[in-house]
């Protein structure tokens, strides 16, 4: 299997795993708090990922170890921790719905990034529809915006959102000789060395509650949301455009809505069903412009030489 197809194979793996990972931080943060659950999550995570490759791949070189930490922090730290910070006071759907707007933040700061835009009607078109898919699922969630209750939740996730787009962006252009899986095992680490120092300050050990579903939620996350998911995320944006792997961002609340159906009971009707076919429909947009973009920049590069 060649780069780019497993580069898909990470991006669906992405859209699947991240999916289901709003709810195992629902119940975790339940009974952990915010940044000693996060952090604990990574260190472990890091330490598994990093015992697991040393064997077939090489640490890091020293030089780099500076870009990866601020990936790390930039990603994890704050984009994670700031998720889970704003799960306390927010319901996951809505978390999820603001959680969509990183495909907007992403390719905005890769245009400036780049000081030049690869938007094109696609793309633009894709974006838009995947919005509109997303609002239609979670559209009764927009009133608890101007609960003032909701307010620590909602800058939370906002935060993250950018936190996470810049991350992503600064890992897409800075280039480090190390393989993606090291890098992300290694920004595991970082992270969740630097959540767990955050945490015992904030003085979150007088609070922790280790119990059945708080463990079994932090194992979830440590092995699919942590070493599946974010090892996939980190390859993914090695070999695809950023504008088709933020899209899992589209996906995910999909994910979620069917979760709560079969777990919880919750609703799924007909406008859930059609709001999943327009999300779809912009991912394929999205790609084609992606595509599309690539292209012209290869016939580009034909013509100058």
């Amino acid at each position: 299997m060649n780069n780019n197809l497993k580069g898909y194979a990470a991006w669906i793996s992405v859209c699947i795993v991240w999916g289901t990972t709003y709810l195992a931080i629902r119940i975790g943060v339940a009974h952990i708090p915010p940044m000693l659950f996060a952090g604990i999550r990574w260190i472990i995570a890091g330490i598994i990922f990093v015992s697991a490759l040393k064997f077939i791949k090489k640490l890091p070189p020293i030089k780099d170890l500076k870009h990866i930490a601020v990936m790390g922090l930039l990603m994890l730290g704050f984009g994670n921790g700031l998720v889970v910070t704003g799960e306390q006071y927010i319901s996951s759907g809505l978390a999820a719905l603001l959680i969509t707007t990183v495909p907007f933040w992403i390719v905005g700061f890769d245009s400036l990034a780049l000081k030049k835009s690869d938007l094109n009607k696609y793309i633009v078109s894709g974006l838009l529809l995947g919005l509109v898919g997303v609002s239609a699922i979670f559209g009764d969630n927009w009133r608890d915006l101007f609960n003032k209750e909701y307010l620590i939740g909602v800058l939370s996730i906002l935060g993250a959102v950018i936190a996470w787009s810049v991350g992503s962006v600064y890992s897409k252009h800075k280039r480090i000789n190390a393989h993606p899986l090291m890098s992300a095992a290694v920004q595991m680490l970082v992270a969740g060395l630097a959540q767990t120092l955050l945490g015992i300050l904030l003085g979150e050990m007088s609070q922790v509650h280790f119990n059945q579903e708080g463990i079994y939620s932090l194992a979830y996350l440590i092995v699919f949301g942590s070493i599946l998911g974010y090892g996939s995320y980190i390859y993914a944006i090695e070999h695809l455009p950023l504008s088709l792997v933020s899209t899992y961002a589209y996906i995910n609340p999909i994910i979620a809505v069917f979760l709560g159906w079969l777990v919880l009971n919750e609703k799924l009707n007909l406008y859930m069903i059609i709001a999943a076919v327009l999300i779809i429909a912009g991912v394929m947009l999205v790609k084609k412009g992606s595509e599309t973009s690539i292209v012209k920049k290869m016939s580009g590069t034909q013509q100058s030489t």
